[in-house]
């Protein structure tokens, strides 16, 4: 099977699976989701829309957080986990929004990964969730479906997303993954994949390997 029939395959099933796939992550505004996926490392979406339901009732802009102590933007955000770097990444971020964006998120991938502490993976979360910008998002599950499924041969996830960007259609890129991500916390789980309940088992390199072993 060649690569386009087998990617156009992959993505009917896909949206067969998850037709509502989604950010998961709660915001009204690019600054709440921003601050969210920067607080969403090594923690889960629940977790963070836990701790933000009271975090954006108290931080209402980027100068909020610029403004904020050390001290008490940890405690605020302690729950998140690695709270110490998390609230030090959000004050220096906020502080270049206010300094260069008037406060205000810029749409723009070029300009979004030169604010502190935010990558491409970020970035494109907020691109596709907050402005409807397509762009493909490299998190965990992302890199490892993608792997197993043979559809990159690539481990950094800068080079993944570039792989992907090419075989997936545009308007498909911020949807495919989340996708992606939804079928990684449901089947293709990292340790235990539950490789016979897959959809996708027939496209899947890893799959095949495990049954001729």
């Amino acid at each position: 099977m060649n690569k386009p029939t087998k990617v156009k395959a992959i993505l009917e099933i896909l949206d067969k699976l998850y037709p509502d796939a989604k950010c998961s992550l709660d915001f009204t505004n690019p600054l709440e989701l921003l601050v969210a996926t920067i607080l969403s490392a090594q923690c889960t979406d629940e977790r963070v829309n836990q701790v933000t339901r009271e975090l954006f009732k108290k931080y209402r802009s980027a100068e909020d957080y610029a403004k904020a102590s050390q001290e008490e933007l940890e405690e605020d955000i302690r729950p998140t986990g690695f709270y110490k770097n998390k609230a030090k990444s959000l004050r220096k971020c906020c502080k270049a929004l206010v300094e260069k964006f008037e406060g205000e998120v810029p749409a723009d991938l070029d300009e979004l990964v030169k604010l502190p502490g935010i990558g491409r993976k970020t970035a494109n979360v907020v691109l596709g969730a907050a402005f409807n910008i397509p762009g493909i998002v490299v998190d965990t599950h992302v890199k490892r479906i993608s792997q197993r499924l043979g559809l990159t041969r690539e481990k950094d996830p800068v080079k993944i997303e570039f792989d992907l960007m090419k075989i997936i259609p545009k308007e498909k890129w911020t949807k495919f993954s989340h996708q992606l991500i939804y079928h990684g916390r449901a089947v293709c789980k990292a340790r235990k994949p539950l490789c016979d309940q897959c959809a996708l088992k027939e496209y899947c390199e890893y799959y095949r390997s495990k049954e001729t072993r």
